[in-house]
């Protein structure tokens, strides 16, 4: 078995209500390198990250410090996003959930003093951001907060994206249909350059789907340790519609409803499925609509559910950021051909994830 086979599995969260949170340790944010880098050639385009290893947790940053168009397409039911702006000067990804908006306050601190305090409307940085549930796989309550934020900018460079178990992904995890067979995933990156059109998608996969390859065969996630077998979701889901399958798919035995649920004599350890999200961001160099912005974000993120099954569930809070250096024009092809290509960058950014 290659080290890629090898299960990573990720271990329940006991949902203590005692958990050590950020008050009550010393916090110093780390670099957040992860096992390597993915690079791409956009000038003016920055990405940092930074965690907090006693959680571990984490967040990412892209700066476009000229600024950026771009569209946000979200999906699922349960989208944790903040700003949303049709202009952007960086996109926040970040563990933590709902407590790790902070972070991105922490970015947008960090831009108005490198903009010197100017406040005129005309210059204001703008940032967007979209969080993850990363407490399913770690005993504590730490989140990526505003020092974070702004030690992720402040690592950011142009020409490299992180990828591992670093910044936002730090604890991210796949195949939750059973939180038993989760396995830990992270934060992939893909580039690829055609001519003078240029595309980077950087990903945090933290989804209650399983990872496909473009074979078919699931790589990460949904982990069966009786036979050490990955399968794909839809086989479990169909056992379980006829009656067949474990009570535990998609969480129908829930772990917070006794002692026995929680491991103890006769129980099992954790199902529950909550606390999901993919979030990732596409920036491109070519000029695009406003309208062929938003139909570009919509087409790429919709094709990556071939990548993540399932995906856009309702325990999912799915972003995709797209944005526009507005530097070239596309020839030889329609919008929807730079989505079709996109696509395909999308995909390999979701397997770098779970490398």
């Amino acid at each position: 078995m290659s080290s890629a086979d090898q299960p990573r599995l990720a271990p329940p969260s006991a949902f203590a209500p005692d958990a050590i949170g950020n008050a009550d340790v010393s916090l110093v944010p780390q670099p957040s390198p992860g096992r390597g880098s993915v690079e791409f050639d956009i000038p003016g385009v920055a990405v940092g990250t930074a965690e907090y290893g006693e959680g571990p947790t984490g967040c990412t940053v892209l700066h476009v410090p000229a600024g950026a168009r771009t569209a946000v397409d979200a999906r699922g039911g349960a989208v944790g996003l903040s700003g949303g702006y049709e202009f952007n000067h960086a996109i926040c990804l970040s563990g933590g959930s709902v407590y790790g908006m902070s972070a991105a306050a922490g970015v947008s601190a960090e831009l108005l003093e490198r903009h010197r305090n100017r406040v005129r409307w005309t210059e204001l940085q703008l940032v967007s951001a979209g969080v993850i549930y990363d407490f399913s796989a770690r005993d504590n309550a730490i989140f990526p907060d505003e020092t974070l934020g702004r030690a992720a900018v402040r690592h950011a460079a142009e020409g490299r994206f992180p990828v591992g178990r670093c910044g936002a992904g730090s604890s991210a995890s796949v195949g939750k249909m059973d939180f038993a067979r989760a396995e830990f995933a992270g934060q992939g990156a893909a580039y690829r350059a055609v001519g003078d059109v240029k595309v980077l998608v950087g990903t945090v996969v933290n989804a209650i789907g399983a990872v496909v390859d473009r074979s078919g065969a699931v790589v990460r996630g949904n982990y069966h340790a009786t036979d050490g077998a990955r399968r794909h979701p839809a086989v479990d889901y169909e056992s379980a519609i006829a009656g067949a399958g474990s009570s535990s798919v998609d969480g129908a035995t829930d772990r917070n409803q006794g002692a026995d649920a929680e491991g103890g004599a006769g129980g099992t350890r954790a199902t529950r499925p909550g606390g999901n999200t993919t979030l990732t961001v596409l920036v491109t160099n070519v000029k695009l609509s406003d309208y062929s912005l938003n139909q570009l974000a919509r087409q790429v993120h919709s094709s990556m559910h071939r990548a993540i099954q399932p995906f856009h569930t309702e325990n999912d809070g799915d972003v995709l950021f797209a944005l526009t250096t507005d530097e070239v024009e596309l020839g030889g092809t329609k919008p929807t051909g730079l989505g079709a290509l996109a696509s395909e960058v999308a995909w390999d950014a979701v397997l770098s994830s779970v490398a």
